[in-house]
């Protein structure tokens, strides 16, 4: 018998992909994808105490929130408003109605802060130190999290994505921003020169695919309690990222950098170990980061000839 699954921000970019995987793959036949008319308000605990009661879901994927970096710094109250009491709501929520199966919450590697280069690859286990309000705002809602599995009956877990990138991703994202240019010049929409901000940071970069189907096996085996950081554990300079799509596009660009595109207190290495997420699930990245460079490129193009 199929499990009901209720995915908060569907809406998306991981959200569609995940809506895609649940709809037209294997996966829909061990998961019915609650799909609630109408759209609710995680800060509505109403509405959601109402959602929840008509679907009775089986597990909860919730990945809704605010995740605009640059808007958490515009408007910090309202981010934690969304990304911790709106978590806060989605729980008692849950409670309200009776909910004893899986509750998973998506949050960010961004909580970590600044790491030494020492501490790479970081591990579950280092010591977030948030440094801007969307990353505080994540961290204290994994605290909630963790509270409430330690009082509550059903199993709760938190999963700490880094960099993850695909088709259908916003242009605030470096490498779908960049994507973007190159497929412009290919196009002769614009000249060949990128505007770049700082592209000689690391980042551990994970298809966003890989990402879905590491959030579906911790429903099935995650441990209450228990934070899993979701990462390929390769480090890749953001600048060999942007040479090699601009190679798969088969033109020539000249990098100009842009001082509104630098960001303060920029970590310069990231890349995170995933051997806990491995181990106990027994999850592997499966696609190529050149399978995924083509395919935000082709999105692009195909965006842009539209």
């Amino acid at each position: 018998m199929r499990k009901k699954i209720l995915v908060t921000g569907l809406s998306g970019f991981v959200g569609q992909h995940l809506q895609r995987l649940l709809v037209g793959t294997q996966a829909a036949l061990d998961w019915q994808l609650l799909l609630p008319e109408g759209s609710y308000d995680l800060l509505d605990s109403a509405v959601l105490n109402r959602m929840l009661e008509q679907h009775q879901p089986d597990a909860v994927i919730h990945l809704a929130g605010q995740t605009f970096v640059p808007e958490a710094f515009r408007d910090p109250a309202r981010t934690l408003q969304v990304n911790l009491l709106g978590t806060l709501n989605l729980l008692q929520g849950m409670k309200n109605t009776g909910f004893d199966g899986t509750f998973l919450y998506v949050s960010s590697g961004d909580v970590y802060g600044q790491v030494a280069e020492a501490d790479l690859p970081v591990v579950e286990t280092l010591i977030p130190q948030p440094r801007n309000p969307y990353a505080v705002s994540k961290n204290s809602a994994e605290l909630l999290c963790l509270q409430w599995s330690y009082t509550e009956p059903w199993r709760i877990i938190v999963a700490r994505p880094f960099n993850h990138i695909g088709a259908g991703q916003g242009e605030a994202f470096v490498i779908s921003n960049m994507a973007r240019q190159i497929a412009r010049v290919r196009l002769g929409l614009q000249s060949p020169r990128l505007d770049v901000g700082d592209i000689d940071v690391t980042r551990d970069f994970l298809d966003v695919q890989d990402v879905i189907e590491a959030y579906l096996l911790l429903l099935e085996h995650g441990r209450n309690g228990e934070v899993y950081n979701v990462c390929s554990g390769n480090e890749r300079r953001v600048r060999d990222l942007i040479k090699e799509m601009a190679e798969l596009a088969g033109v020539k660009v000249e990098l100009a950098q842009d001082s509104a595109r630098m960001r303060r207190a920029e970590q310069r290495r990231v890349v995170g170990s995933s051997d806990k997420l491995q181990k106990e699930t027994g999850w592997k990245p499966g696609v190529n980061i050149t399978e995924t460079l083509r395919r935000v490129l082709s999105d692009w193009e195909e965006r842009e000839r539209q």
